[in-house]
């Protein structure tokens, strides 16, 4: 099978792409029931300049604004980070129209941030990350420290792998069968070690067992390529990312200092990420990396 390389949904945008749906999630996520008056839109961005974030969905909850994010790979530290450079062009699109120089007040979104998890890496059920964590020690450079940060964003990570959170997880049965869904495509590949395969048998179990079948019947081939492509992108980024380091590594290592060795990871990373973005397979950007090394 040649997965369809243009595939930029996932199966979680996908299925949550509807306002009732979205609806009874934040209410499960955020422990709170929404009247039914009160309006859901969703206004995910396109293009972004944050790259890697992609299984995301932007919505309004009334007048606050819920960036939620499904990651299936190791929680990256620097997530609040991403974050508020992804905000910064949400916002930058929203008051595009209006004078932020006039005097009048530019209102903008209340926001939060929640990531929800099913890696297969252990992780607690719950976890607070925050941009003030990423900051420099202030001490270290001989400044006073502020009595608190001037500038925050906190995201709200939480575990729905079968198992974790399970009261939250229950409160929105799509939310429960999406978990349930990932499970059997884990156990299916763990007893085939076939990925395709796997997809295959864990969208027919969960049709059988009414776990997302109304779902699956409509949109089964949809959702094996969004599978495919989404757990292919992961497992090519993190081996990508591992080759581009230690090229990057040995490269600093022969320049002999400190900065060639940070410019040779950022570099290789950089123009690993441009081209899996351009549709190349593993091989191609390997042929395409060693042509530019001996060139």
């Amino acid at each position: 099978m040649n997965p369809n390389r243009t595939y930029k949904d996932s199966v979680f945008t996908s299925l949550f792409s509807d306002s009732d749906l979205l609806r009874e999630l934040y209410g499960a996520i955020g422990g709170v029931s929404l009247p039914d008056d009160v309006p859901i839109s969703i206004n995910t961005l396109e293009n972004v300049l944050v790259r890697d974030i992609y299984n995301d969905i932007s919505f309004m909850v009334g007048s606050k604004l819920v960036v939620l994010i499904e990651h299936q790979s190791t929680i990256n530290p620097n997530m609040a980070l991403r974050l508020l450079m992804y905000m910064a062009e949400t916002y930058k699109q929203m008051v595009k129209e209006k004078n932020i120089y006039s005097g009048k007040i530019v209102y903008i979104p209340y926001p939060e941030f929640y990531v929800l998890y099913d890696g297969v890496d252990s992780y607690p059920d719950k976890a607070l990350l925050k941009l003030s964590d990423l900051y420099e020690n202030l001490k270290e450079i001989g400044l006073p420290e502020k009595s608190h940060p001037l500038l925050e964003l906190e995201v709200q990570v939480l575990n729905i792998n079968e198992g974790k959170n399970c009261e939250m997880v229950n409160r929105c049965r799509k939310l429960s069968e999406y978990s349930l869904f990932v499970s059997k495509v884990r156990e299916f590949m763990d007893k085939y070690n076939d990925l395709l395969k796997a997809i295959k048998e864990a969208v027919k179990y969960c049709q059988e067992h009414d776990i997302l079948r109304e779902y699956l019947e409509k949109h089964g081939y949809e959702v094996i390529n969004m599978l495919y492509y989404e757990y292919n992108q992961e497992l090519e980024r993190e081996v990508i990312h591992e080759e581009a380091f230690e090229d990057g590594l040995q490269e600093g290592l022969k320049q002999g200092h400190t900065k060639g060795h940070q410019q040779g990871i950022a570099e290789g990373h950089n123009e690993v990420l441009t081209l899996l973005d351009q549709g190349l397979s593993i091989g191609e950007i390997k042929k395409r990396l060693t042509q530019t090394t001996t060139s």
